[in-house]
C-alpha cells in the first residue's frame, strides 16, 4: 500500500464536500470546485486526497449514509475521470455503506474516525476489499466530544484504545500491512491532552503501524497562539508536521498542502542527515 511504498512522509490533502466543516465548509461541495481544488493540492505535493461528506467538527450532527453518498460519489467519479490513476483517494466516513460506494467509484482506502466502532461492518468491508483503513481514537461522538473530555493518562489510554481496535481489525481479517493508526488530535481532547499526545508521538510510532497526524488548523493551537480564525493557523500546523516527521509519523492530514509539504520535506532531510 502507499503507506509502505514510500519512505518519505506522505501529505493527505483534505477535501470536505460538506456545508459545515469547521474550516472550509461549503467551499468544495460543488463538483467543479472540488476537482479544481484536487488539482491544486496535487500540484502542491499531496500524495492522498481525503474526501468526506460528513463534518466531524465539535458539535456537528451525524449525516445519513444516503446524504454522504449523494455528496461524495459525484466528486470521486469526477476526480477519477480527471486524474485517472494519478491520485490516491481516501474516503472519510464511519459508515460501511458509504465506504463501499466510494470504493466502487474508485477510492483506494478508508479513513474511519470511529475506528470501526460506529459501524463494525466497515472492518469486514476493508478486509474483503483488501484496502487500507485508518483507525482513529476519539472520546465520544462529534456532537458532544468536547463537552468536558477527561483522561487520567491520555497517552496510555489512547494507546490502549488503538491496540484494542487493531486487534478488532486483525480479527476481522484486515492484514497488518493495511492498518494505519491516528491518535485523534482534537477529538474529545483538552488542550493539554493534545499537547501530551504530540509530545509522545514516538510511542504511537513504536506500535509498529504507520501513524497519521491530523492537527490541521485545530482550535487548541489557536488557544496557544491567541488566534480564533482557523485559516491563520497554517504556520502552527506546519510546526506540528515537522515535529511529527522527526518522531516518525508517516502521514499528515492537512488543509494547506504546500506549506506542510515543505515542512515535511525539510524535516525529513534533517532527519536523514542525523541518521547518517
Amino acid at each position: 500500500m502507499i503507506f509502505n511504498d514510500s519512505k518519505k512522509p506522505l501529505i493527505m490533502g483534505i477535501l470536505n464536500v460538506t456545508p459545515d466543516s469547521f474550516s472550509d465548509g461549503g467551499k468544495y461541495h460543488h463538483v467543479a470546485a472540488a476537482v479544481r481544488q484536487v488539482g491544486q493540492m496535487l500540484a502542491e505535493g499531496a500524495d492522498i486526497i481525503d474526501i468526506g461528506g460528513e463534518s466531524t467538527r465539535p458539535g456537528s450532527d451525524p449525516v445519513s449514509s444516503d446524504e454522504q453518498i449523494r455528496r461524495v460519489i459525484p466528486v470521486i467519479a469526477a476526480i477519477r475521470k480527471q486524474f485517472a490513476d494519478k491520485v490516491t483517494i481516501s474516503i472519510d466516513t464511519t459508515l460501511s455503506r458509504v465506504a463501499e460506494a466510494a470504493l466502487n467509484e474508485g477510492a483506494n482506502l478508508i479513513n474511519d474516525v470511529s475506528a470501526g466502532l460506529n459501524d463494525p461492518n466497515i472492518l469486514t468491508l476493508a478486509a474483503k476489499r483488501t484496502v487500507p483503513i485508518i483507525l482513529m481514537h476519539s472520546q465520544g461522538l462529534p456532537k458532544t466530544m468536547q463537552v468536558n473530555p477527561l483522561y487520567n493518562k491520555v497517552v496510555t489510554e489512547v494507546i490502549d484504545f488503538l491496540n484494542a481496535r487493531i486487534a478488532a481489525a486483525l480479527a476481522a481479517g484486515i492484514g497488518k500491512n493495511n492498518i494505519v493508526i491516528d491518535p485523534g488530535i482534537g477529538f474529545g481532547k483538552r488542550k493539554q491532552d493534545n499537547l501530551d499526545l504530540l509530545a509522545n508521538l514516538d510511542k504511537f510510532v513504536a506500535l509498529g503501524f504507520p501513524v497519521l497526524l491530523g492537527t490541521s488548523r485545530k482550535r487548541f493551537m489557536g488557544a496557544i497562539c491567541d488566534v480564533t480564525e482557523p485559516s491563520e493557523l497554517v504556520t502552527a500546523t506546519a510546526v506540528t508536521t515537522a515535529l511529527g516527521v522527526m518522531a516518525g509519523v508517516k502521514v499528515f492530514r492537512v488543509h494547506d498542502v504546500k506549506e506542510n509539504r515543505q515542512a515535511a520535506d525539510v524535516a525529513w532531510a534533517i532527519k536523514q542527515s542525523r541518521q547518517k
